[in-house]
């Protein structure tokens, strides 16, 4: 500052000091007062600037509240979760089939209701609505199943196909059992209910399938939680083979190494681990109590599951063609898959008829479960012709004993069933992995005693498909180990660790 700028400084002063004293005022206690808002102001922006850096940790922000009741018919782990859910406010519970997500979601909804005073919607898949009134008398949980749109105070259960009749500014909170089905990138269900969480304060999603084999489908989690936009996390931590964020024009494939996506995306190449710890922010997985924190597993442990596959062999070759081959496209598989439907439901039949036990048979086309239908005494088909409530009769005649074997599609009755009376699983290849997994596990989950027989029909023509499974199969056990794996990291992590050394400004600063 130059000679000239400091006489300036001190003129100025000067005259303000003559200024306050002409009203009578002390300059003393004017500049104390002056320096005393000058330090409140540095505490506040501080204060400011830690909360700024506090929602910028992995752990994520916090919109939730302190648990108001923590049932004892609860376990430990499940304890835990409910905790961490409640204090989110908005989060998700990535846990296998079996691991109690029901109770928990209806513990985390009835103290969403005494907190708030208003009610709850759970939505579910058809087929599981009806379970979760008995789990909710089970647990002696006031639940009400809502089908016309109009609630009764505390908790309400419908199904995701009338989403459309319900308003959400009648409810404080949603839990989106089995959330996987939102999944699909250009699927009407999910927009319609993304669109329906948007304005609901607290959200809970839940499911063992989160992201089977494809890591960026968990943006429809996020987006639906209000965490980031699918296509923000995208961006953020994805690149696309195309250079462009329109998903319509991606060019899909399918990596002969597995890795996070099948839809020409690929993760950049310092985003993998911010990735997960950003994944761990808003969620929570785990295939057994240990993989949530220090519990034991001594209640959770699965009987053997028995796979086999069998290999049919056809009547008639494709046209054109002498013996059979694997096939080459999709167009090729379906021609397949129509020209042998009697060899592979025969076999079906077969693999059933005899045992006099209960059993599931997925399959993928109406004329597969029509002909198995007629072919197998005690068997009932749920097709998707049927009315909604002529799916719940049949449902509960397999469940309750009425019907000895269920035969249906897995898009239709294969999420959320707890089918533990049933230890014998048919299917026929596909390339879906989560239809497989889920349709295994309707009968191989915690709390069934019996080994479970998973039998896998398919031609020759089929390989590819049996193939594909196999290394979605792979791709999904590789993604759930990293997303426990860093989970368990951020939970060691200490946020609030206190720093013992005095910060050294300078002087002029101080």
């Amino acid at each position: 500052m130059s000679t000239a700028e400091i006489a300036r400084c001190r003129a100025e002063q000067a005259e303000c000091e003559r200024y306050l004293r002409s009203g009578g005022l002390d300059v003393g206690a004017v500049l104390l007062g002056l320096t005393d808002w000058i330090k409140e102001r540095k505490v506040s922006e501080a204060e400011e600037y830690e909360r700024f850096i506090a929602a910028k940790l992995q752990e994520g922000s916090r919109s939730g509240f302190e648990p108001l009741w923590i049932p004892s018919f609860l376990f430990d782990f499940q304890q835990s979760l409910l905790n961490w859910n409640l204090v989110k406010g908005k989060s998700a519970t990535f846990a296998d089939c079996g691991l109690g997500k029901s109770p928990m979601e209806l513990s985390w909804a009835e103290n969403v209701v005494r907190k708030t005073g208003k009610s709850v919607l759970i939505l579910t898949p058809l087929a599981v609505a009806q379970q979760f009134i008995r789990e909710a008398d089970k647990f002696g949980i006031d639940a009400h199943r809502c089908n016309d749109g109009h609630p009764k105070l505390g908790i309400n259960i419908t199904n995701y196909e009338k989403i459309h009749l319900f308003n959400p500014d009648d409810y404080a909170g949603v839990v989106c059992d089995e959330s996987s089905c939102l999944k699909a990138f250009d699927g009407s269900r999910r927009a319609a209910v993304t669109e329906f969480l948007r304005t609901i304060p607290y959200r809970l999603m839940a499911t063992a399938t989160a992201a089977p084999n494809d890591y960026i489908e968990l943006g429809t989690t996020s987006e639906a939680l209000g965490v980031m936009g699918q296509v923000d996390m995208l961006n953020r931590f994805f690149k696309n083979d195309n250079n462009t964020s329109d998903m319509r024009r991606i060019v899909r494939h399918a990596p002969s190494q597995g890795g996070p996506s099948s839809a020409g995306w690929r993760f950049k190449g310092h985003a993998e681990l911010p990735f997960w710890r950003w994944v761990c922010s808003y969620a929570r997985a785990g295939r057994r109590p240990s993989d949530f924190g220090p519990f034991l597993d001594t209640r959770f442990k699965l009987p053997p599951l028995i796979e086999r596959e069998h290999i049919v062999e056809t009547r008639s070759c494709a046209p054109g063609m002498l013996f059979s081959l694997p096939a080459t496209n999709m167009n090729e598989e379906r021609e397949e898959a129509r020209r042998t439907i009697p060899e592979r439901c025969e076999l079906a039949a077969d693999l059933v008829y005899g045992t006099k036990k209960p059993f599931i048979i997925w399959c993928h086309l109406n004329p597969e479960g029509d002909l198995l239908e007629r072919l197998i005494p005690g068997a009932v088909q749920i097709s998707g012709a049927d009315s909604d409530d002529a799916k719940e009769e049949k449902y509960a005649a397999f469940l309750t004993g009425q019907a000895r074997g269920m035969v249906s599609k897995q898009r239709i009755g294969g999420w959320g069933l707890n089918c533990q009376h049933c230890a014998h699983v048919v299917e026929f290849a596909s390339h879906s992995f989560e239809a497989h997994y889920q349709g295994v596990r309707r009968c191989w989950r915690f709390g069934q005693t019996q080994p479970v027989t998973n039998d896998i029909i398919f031609t020759e023509g089929q390989r590819a498909a049996a193939e594909s499974m196999r290394r979605k199969s792979d791709q999904a056990d590789r993604m759930f180990d990293k997303l426990v794996e860093f989970m368990n990291e951020s939970q060691r992590l200490n946020t609030d660790y206190q720093f013992s050394k005095q910060v050294e400004a300078p002087s002029w600063l101080a």
